[in-house]
């Protein structure tokens, strides 16, 4: 099994297109530019609202470079999900040339 400072890690590219992805980022990150099918679910709420995360199915985690999402995979896999950090987070996302969309109507960027 993985140890406390190891979490499970996929890179962008290899992240299903019908994979949930949940966003860990904050409002203005997620507004900017995200992926367009993700769930978003700051990471601050997370605890309160992890019954909105689906258990019966591989959950992918994203943040901008990384390292929310991997606390929060740490914390929902200890908690019974599977779950997978994209590592990278969206700069990789976006580097990989995976679709974005933004909440503004604006170009979609990562922040």
């Amino acid at each position: 099994m993985f140890g406390n400072n190891e979490v499970p890690e996929a890179n962008a590219t290899e992240v299903p297109e019908d994979a949930y992805l949940l966003d860990v980022r904050e409002d203005d990150e997620w507004n900017a530019g995200h992926a367009p099918d993700a769930t978003h679910i700051p990471l601050g709420e997370l605890g309160q609202r992890a019954a909105e995360v689906p258990q019966d199915r591989r959950v992918y985690v994203v943040c901008r470079a990384g390292g929310r999402s991997a606390q929060a995979v740490a914390a929902l896999n200890q908690a019974g999900w599977d779950s997978v950090n994209v590592s990278g987070g969206m700069q990789a996302w976006q580097h990989a040339g995976r679709d974005l969309a933004s909440e503004a109507g604006a170009e979609p960027r990562v922040i």
